[in-house]
């Protein structure tokens, strides 16, 4: 398997694509730590994924450098080592630019794009004194959004924090090149999670959504999941400083497609 041996953590990891990504990590052999500020579903999730590999949970607030500085001290407690970090928690606040608060801009922001800078600093740390000690590079995967390009009106604070995250990824990529670690994101387009689910119950919702989706349907977490096993892998070795889009087609499009009824 991929990723036998290797430890990773997974912010976010305890609903939705993070759910995700914790099953296909472990399902390709990898330890996996979720952190999640939602206990209780944090620890439905270490439940069903049991059977899948090793899979623990930490009740962490990644926005706050001291529950991330816990957060890696448990999972080195737990397994060791950290070879693999995936930064996917992610908040979202419904507001038009004029009506904004600015505790809920700040709230997005620091969940969405500091939290990435936290938890990236902090496990890069703890690889570089790994690779001092003869281990192997590894690697780190932000969770993006094809909102880093395209801005929704009422969606000021996360289109923000996801061109912030792109742009993080690009920097830290740009510093851990010497010592061998990758970092890379990942951009998903509309997909199937339980926030999604509730839109596309309207037909003019899910029409609009289709319409700007060449491939002609919503992505599901599994799919996601699939690009950031690989970019973890080694089989990624060569890439760095990346955002891999998983749309449907939807970024290069200029117009609308068709949607089968």
């Amino acid at each position: 398997m991929r990723l036998d041996g290797r430890t990773a953590i997974v912010t976010g990891g305890a609903k939705g694509i993070g759910l995700a990504i914790v099953r296909r990590l472990a399902a390709e052999g990898a330890k996996v730590m979720i952190a999640d500020i939602d206990e209780a579903a944090g620890a439905a999730a270490v439940e069903a994924v049991a059977g899948d590999g090793e899979v623990r949970f930490t009740a962490t607030d990644v926005s706050e450098r001291l529950d991330v500085h816990n957060l890696v001290a448990k999972t080195i407690d737990a397994f060791g080592s950290i070879n693999a970090l995936v930064n996917n928690a992610g908040i979202v606040h419904a507001a038009d630019f004029l009506d904004i608060e600015e505790a809920d801009f700040d709230r997005v922001l620091s969940v969405n794009l500091k939290s990435a800078f936290l938890c990236g600093q902090a496990v890069a740390r703890h690889m570089v004194e790994q690779i001092a000690n003869g281990e192997e590079p590894g690697s780190i995967v932000n969770m993006s959004s094809i909102n880093d390009t395209f801005a929704i009106a009422n969606q000021v604070p996360y289109s923000v924090s996801k061109g912030g995250v792109s742009q993080l990824t690009k920097v830290m990529a740009l510093s851990l090149a010497p010592h061998g670690i990758r970092v890379n994101a990942v951009g998903p387009g509309s997909i199937m999670t339980e926030l999604l689910a509730t839109v596309v119950d309207n037909a003019e919702a899910r029409n609009r959504i289709l319409s700007r989706t060449p491939l002609g349907r919503i992505g599901e977490p599994s799919e996601i999941a699939a690009v950031t096993a690989f970019l973890l892998s080694g089989d990624a070795s060569y890439i760095t400083g990346q955002t891999i889009y998983a749309d449907g087609g939807r970024m290069p499009l200029n117009y609308t497609v068709p949607v089968k009824e």
